[in-house]
């Protein structure tokens, strides 16, 4: 290391949200919500960064309340009363700690797996029932079935006030439900939930108002979008910068408060011709925050570590510039965070020796 982490370590306003600094656990599934309900580890679990100086928590994706929102039993949901009731713990004992903590509200699509989830006798809901570009699995969605499924994320949304939590983060990236809508290898809609990148925001746009309506315009709200895929990391939704400016900005005007910028590695530039980073390009275009993350700290990128590959803790200098010029807001860190819940303490004090690598055989059980 040789800058200062201070620029990491700012306070920060999102729509009148004060976040003590910049770094952000960004959310990563762990499947350890038996029946969907979190439990007192999953609130110790979260307890334990807040108490390390991470600035604000997004947690594990957390399905709303469709029969075939979720692909894993174990998955929490945010939707019932016992449910609802686990994640108010977790959220008084994040608050108890000094944190501030945000769920991420998900839905699958066509990405479950109806015979290892919940109400295997559904089939699984997507715009067109592709799981992937050119395979059908499932007839598209209902004009019904959408307007429910809008409906389940402003519920949540409200549920998610209500309980305390400090806003929301949409999870509407790598080939889930919504970016499902957002992708034409898996939209092929004719009404008006297809089209062009810009007629296929139509779905987010129209969650985006339903949270509106229902936890109101002063409740900090962020969606998490990507451009690569689970099913093709190397398709783009834009292939310019018009064009992903074109695609923002019926999001941003419906009322997201921030951009997470899901990249597999944060310093790679988006676009030829400029350095900047998928999360430098959106708040450029949109003039919104932007949350940039991808390998943040470590040597290999998240994918791999799904292979069996591990990472080696590293510096973090061209970050902090990157920061420090005002490329983006805030640092989403997601292993680095989740194999070691003190990172940003260590961070912040200097004693980067006991940064954690991320060993991908202990992924199971890490807490």
């Amino acid at each position: 290391m040789s800058r200062s982490v201070a620029p990491l370590f700012e306070p920060f306003i999102l729509n009148g949200l004060e976040l003590p600094n910049r770094v952000v656990m960004a959310p990563m599934t762990r499947s350890k919500s038996p029946g969907g309900v979190p439990g007192a580890d999953v609130a110790a679990y979260y307890r334990r960064r807040a108490e390390a100086e991470c600035g604000l928590i997004i947690t594990e994706g957390t399905t709303v309340n469709t029969p075939v929102a979720t692909s894993d039993p174990n998955v929490p949901q945010f939707w019932g009363e016992e449910a609802l009731k686990g994640w108010k713990r977790v959220v008084d004992e994040v608050h108890d700690a000094g944190g501030k903590i945000m769920p991420q509200l998900w839905h699958t699509g066509m990405t479950r797996n109806p015979a290892k989830s919940t109400n295997s006798h559904l089939p699984s809901h997507g715009p067109s029932g592709l799981a992937v570009p050119g395979k059908k699995r499932s007839e598209p969605m209902t004009r019904e079935e959408i307007k429910q499924t809008i409906e389940a994320f402003g519920q949540a949304a409200a549920d998610a006030r209500e309980v305390g939590f400090d806003g929301v983060e949409i999870h509407g990236a790598h080939g889930y439900l919504i970016d499902q809508f957002f992708w034409a290898g898996t939209n092929e809609r004719e009404d008006e939930y297809g089209g062009d990148l810009v007629g296929r925001t139509r779905f987010a746009v129209e969650i985006i108002e339903s949270i509106r309506r229902h936890a109101g315009k002063d409740y900090p709200l962020i969606l998490r979008f990507s451009q690569w895929k689970q099913q093709d990391y190397t398709v783009k939704l834009a292939q310019t910068p018009e064009e992903l400016g074109a695609f923002l900005k019926p999001l941003s005007d419906a009322g997201v408060d921030a951009f997470h910028c899901s990249q597999r590695r944060f310093w790679e530039p988006e676009f030829e011709g400029s350095d900047l980073n998928l999360a430098g390009w959106t708040k450029k275009l949109t003039g919104k925050p932007s949350i940039t993350v991808g390998s943040v700290s470590l040597s290999g990128e998240f994918i791999a570590s799904f292979a069996g590959e591990s990472s080696e803790a590293t510096g973090i200098d061209e970050l902090l510039e990157r920061l420090e010029k005002g490329e983006f807001d805030l640092v989403g860190v997601g292993r680095a965070l989740l194999v070691d819940p003190a990172w940003a303490h260590k961070v912040h004090t200097g004693a980067f020796d006991q940064l954690m690598p991320f060993r991908a055989e202990a992924l199971a059980t890490l807490s």
